[in-house]
């Protein structure tokens, strides 16, 4: 059956960010992709100049009326990233509940982009923004570390600490919640990054059972921009295969991560030449090239469950 995706993100003219990192991906897997440009960009805002515009709450409300007056406003998922914005925020809100609304087994995934290692990249008023309105109409979550402290209060040292925060952010909504990186140290190394995930799971007699897994993944000296919108794209595909089962979607996501940021990586350091560091232009995802990987990923990340 046809499964339909509206995806509100950021546009970029060149490179792979928001719906550029989110679109081609989900239409590789077989969805159909609906996409709302947040702002449209020549490219992202880690190049030294960048030109463009930002779509208003108004703006989105006029594209999503004239989605609804033609009665093609029927959504599988809906998924969003990055924004700078309270009142675009709300108008996404807005517009999840009416879907859901329409269509009660609508998902929504949310990456709650808040900030990273310690420091907020958004105004501050949209915290309780998020942890108020958005987290509670989300099913999936994908915070970073710094983002499920922030949205639930509680610090991460330890892994009892992560499946706390894990816990607390389901007791807010979300059926599914994946801490995409921690500060935690791995079993395999410090060269490795610690990421977890939860997912609560309503079984036929009701009751409610919850799996929990640990996945380890290996560090990559380089900023990436879009990764974050390419997992979230990714984490919605491949729990959408495996609705119950965390683990096979979760290896099947850091997986298809570690082949498109291996291969870029390679692209980059072969282009800028040997002892350079590479550009923003080098560094852009090679999203195109990974299309077989995205397809089928050879599963390189195995999780544990906890």
């Amino acid at each position: 059956m046809e499964c339909r995706v509206l995806s509100i993100q950021s546009h970029v003219v060149r490179g792979y960010v928001g719906n550029k990192s989110a679109s081609f991906p989900l239409q590789v897997l077989g969805f159909e992709v609906d996409s709302i440009n947040s702002v449209q960009f020549s490219n992202h805002t880690g190049y030294s100049h960048w030109k463009g515009q930002v779509l208003t709450a108004d703006e989105l409300h006029v594209l999503y009326e004239g989605i609804k007056l033609n009665n093609v406003n029927h959504y599988d998922y809906v998924l969003t990233g990055y924004n700078r914005d309270t009142s675009f925020l709300e108008m996404v809100v807005d517009i999840v509940q009416e879907l859901k609304r329409a269509n009660p087994n609508l998902v929504y995934v949310c990456d709650p982009v808040l900030g990273d290692h310690g420091s907020m990249y958004v105004p501050q008023n949209l915290h309780p923004v998020y942890k108020n309105k958005v987290v509670p109409v989300a099913d999936i979550i994908t915070p970073n570390q710094f983002e499920a402290e922030l949205l639930t209060g509680k610090n991460i040292s330890t892994e009892k600490d992560a499946v706390e925060v894990m816990d607390l952010l389901h007791k807010m909504g979300p059926d599914t919640v994946v801490i995409t990186s921690s500060d935690l140290p791995a079993r395999l190394g410090d060269r490795f990054l610690v990421s977890f995930g939860s997912q609560r799971i309503l079984m036929p007699d009701g009751t409610r059972t919850t799996q929990r897994i640990r996945i380890e993944v290996p560090k990559v000296d380089a900023v990436f921009v879009g990764t974050g919108d390419l997992f979230a794209a990714m984490l919605l595909a491949w729990t959408h295969h495996y609705p119950t089962d965390l683990k096979t979607a979760c290896e099947k996501t850091f997986s298809v991560m570690h082949h498109v940021i291996r291969r870029t990586i390679s692209y980059a350091h072969e282009i800028a030449g040997p002892g350079r560091r590479p550009s923003p232009a080098q560094l852009e995802l090679r999203m195109v090239q990974s299309k077989a990987d995205i397809e089928d990923p050879a599963v390189v990340m195995e999780a544990t469950v906890i």
